[in-house]
């Protein structure tokens, strides 16, 4: 696993490099587009980047500065592996240039993120076996993507996460954000659906949510605290919106994350 932070700026030319293995990255935050043999994608926060190993790729920063990526580097025998024990999954590479960022991953990247801050090697190798059989699951039923996005388009969607990322603990509704991007709110949403795979409401309950299982593992802040900084109006509403997300209430998830000894000490 490698924590890859990217500094490229906005028009910076990007050059080839190539992939060394079969890669899995989690895009943690920032957009760019990502080129490589089986098509191109904009990659969004919590969208994941498929590499096929030993082929070319271009990554661009064509409208905002600046991105971060968890990355999982398979070997062949481990993702030809895993790609024989999912049904209908197609055999030998990725041919699919990204998943985007979809509900029932959300509560794997959290994991991924606090494994990250944690260091923690053992669960890390977990993790991207789960991304891997995550990955091939998803691409055996992955639906066609709508016919055109324009670049004018990808910009404002870039513009758009990048305002969700530094002001989601504010209101933010559709015609709010439909504003910023001087277009309708119908155009909006169609075009953030269509790159991001969330709606833009659902893209921001996913930051908020996102955030709010990363402080409940690495600081002792209250759950009412977190939810409220979070940008949640109400306590009920973030428990409730966290369980169905997450699969389990804001405590028992904090709890879940906590070594044995601890937990004994508390129950003491």
């Amino acid at each position: 696993m490698a924590d890859i932070v990217c500094t490229a700026t906005v028009g910076e030319r990007p050059f080839e490099e190539e992939h060394g293995s079969f890669c899995i990255a989690v895009v943690t935050c920032g957009t760019f587009r990502y080129r490589a043999r089986q098509g191109a994608a904009v990659m969004t926060p919590g969208a994941l980047l498929l590499g096929n190993a030993r082929t070319c790729f271009e990554c661009g920063h064509d409208h905002s500065s600046g991105d971060r990526c968890l990355s999982f580097q398979f070997s062949p025998e481990m993702l030809e592996d895993v790609l024989a024990n999912v049904p209908g999954a197609k055999q030998g590479e990725f041919h699919a240039p990204n998943l985007p960022s979809c509900p029932e991953l959300a509560a794997l990247l959290a994991d991924a993120e606090v494994a990250r801050r944690e260091g923690d090697a053992n669960e890390l190798e977990e993790i991207a076996l789960r991304l891997a059989g995550a990955a091939a699951t998803m691409l055996t039923g992955t639906p066609g993507r709508p016919a055109k996005i324009s670049q004018r388009d990808e910009k404002r969607i870039a513009e758009a996460i990048r305002l969700i990322e530094d002001r989601g603990d504010e209101h933010l509704s559709l015609s709010d954000l439909a504003d910023q991007a001087a277009t309708s709110p119908f155009h909006f949403l169609r075009s953030f659906r269509a790159i991001v795979g969330l709606t833009p409401y659902q893209f921001l309950l996913r930051a908020r949510l996102h955030r709010a299982a990363v402080r409940l593992r690495i600081s002792a802040d209250s759950v009412s605290q977190i939810a409220f900084e979070a940008g949640f109006g109400d306590l009920s509403t973030f428990n409730r919106r966290f369980r169905k997300v997450m699969g389990q209430t804001p405590s028992r998830y904090r709890l879940s994350g906590r070594p044995a000894v601890e937990l004994r000490r508390l129950s003491v």
